[in-house]
């Protein structure tokens, strides 16, 4: 067992360090911890141990998400939970998903070492499966947990071709569905991804909401040619006309409101070599904004482009499009509660959107979400330099813990 000497959120950064390691690690080099993965399943002991001391009762569902319970000052009472994922992405940071778990957990430990009880119970979610770094799904868990999980998206396979079904129950995984009303609202900290609370010298934002997001295939055929014999003005060339399609997309979203982000991320270019002009590529495109409408209408602006770009150099544009993520606003009481906190902690209230996707935009389906960003240095993430200030994660946990008393009086009698 892993054991630190300090507690609060300096122990949650500390136990978010300690779990980049083997057993806890599929990788010797770096932290990789998939969805039920042998690091997984001892990261998940390792949770549950700190969940126990923390006064929690500690069970698996279905999906194998790990739950901890701390009842409420009555039996049967509906749960704050609050969440995170407990898998990485390949090569990872120690912090991203991991401290809000860890974070959850000391929030409930000083409530269980001051011997108190809230009037809802608070229930700590470890999720599986948010990255989707294993199977080529994401969210699996939590979608399971917010009852809106397609029974298609489990008949999926690893890399090496093992099924999820080989490793778990399908029949059973929807059960860790839960009953409409046994969960009064989820909290989720996360480190921001980004760079604004760094600019702005905040330690904590409360979040707005999860950005929409577009995401596209995108394929070019052009004409291979030989590169030393084919004049220039005689070229359908791929490659040149992706080029000039990022670019296109990149402008667009420079042009736009400052919430709106264009990103390939992924080219391919099949048969390449350095002495043949491409005759095809492909690559990926991915538009995120604040509301659906920002969103779409850069998309459709930048396709629009992608078509103008192919016409003037005869190139053939398939489109597919592939994830279409609707927006997803954080409950208005709740961020108030949080900027109350923030206030009360000695932090000035600031607000900021998530460009990233996150596990409460799935549990908003079942319940009125809140989150809360901390700080990272640089703004790095998915990413082995991710850091993590011990003293920003105390003002986190302050910020939850007041949240806490909040929303607990909040549902006191008038």
């Amino acid at each position: 067992m892993v054991r630190a000497k300090v507690i609060g959120g300096t122990r949650a950064v500390s136990r978010c360090d300690a779990l980049t390691l083997p057993p806890f690690s599929d990788s010797a080099e770096g932290l990789t911890r998939t969805y039920l993965s042998p690091a997984y399943f001892a990261a998940q002991e390792q949770l549950a141990e700190w969940m126990a001391e923390a006064g929690m009762a500690v069970r698996r569902d279905a999906a194998m998400n790990l739950i901890g319970r701390y009842e409420a000052s009555e039996p049967d009472l509906p749960a704050l939970v609050i969440g995170s994922h407990i898998d990485s992405v390949r090569n990872a940071g120690a912090y991203d998903g991991a401290l809000g778990i860890m974070l959850g957990i000391e929030a409930v430990a000083a409530l269980f070492s001051s011997g108190v009880r809230m009037p809802f119970a608070l229930e700590v979610y470890a999720f599986g499966d948010e990255e989707g770094s294993r199977f080529p799904a994401a969210m699996l868990t939590s979608r399971a947990v917010a009852g809106t999980l397609d029974p298609a998206a489990l008949m999926v396979r690893d890399r090496e071709g093992v099924a999820l079904a080989d490793l778990l129950d399908m029949t059973a995984y929807p059960t860790a569905a839960r009953a409409p009303g046994s969960v009064l609202a989820y909290l989720e900290a996360h480190i921001e991804q980004g760079p604004v609370l760094e600019a702005e010298r905040l330690a904590v934002g409360t979040v707005t909401g999860i950005a929409a997001q577009l995401r596209f295939e995108i394929e070019l055929t052009g004409m291979a040619g030989h590169a030393g014999t084919t004049a220039m003005g005689l070229r359908a060339d791929a490659v040149a006309g992706m080029a000039e399609m990022v670019l296109a997309a990149e402008a667009t979203a420079k042009a736009g409101p400052a919430d709106l982000v264009a990103t390939v991320g992924v080219v391919t270019v099949p048969s390449g070599a350095a002495n043949v002009i491409a005759g095809k590529c492909a690559f990926a495109l991915d538009v995120r904004a604040a509301s659906a409408a920002t969103r779409d209408k850069a998309a459709e602006d930048i396709l629009r482009r992608f078509r103008a770009i192919a016409n003037t150099r005869d190139l053939g544009l398939s489109v597919r499009q592939g994830h279409d993520l609707p927006a997803s606003p954080c409950d208005p009481v709740l961020m108030s509660l949080l900027d109350e906190a923030a206030a009360a902690a000695g932090h000035r209230p600031f607000r900021l959107v998530s460009g990233a996707g996150h596990d409460a935009m799935i549990m908003a389906a079942l319940c009125p979400t809140a989150m809360l960003f901390l700080r990272c240095r640089g703004g790095v993430s998915h990413n082995p330099a991710e850091h993590v200030e011990p003293a920003d994660a105390e003002a986190a946990l302050a910020v939850m813990s007041g949240f806490i008393q909040r929303l607990g009086a909040s549902l006191e009698p008038a």
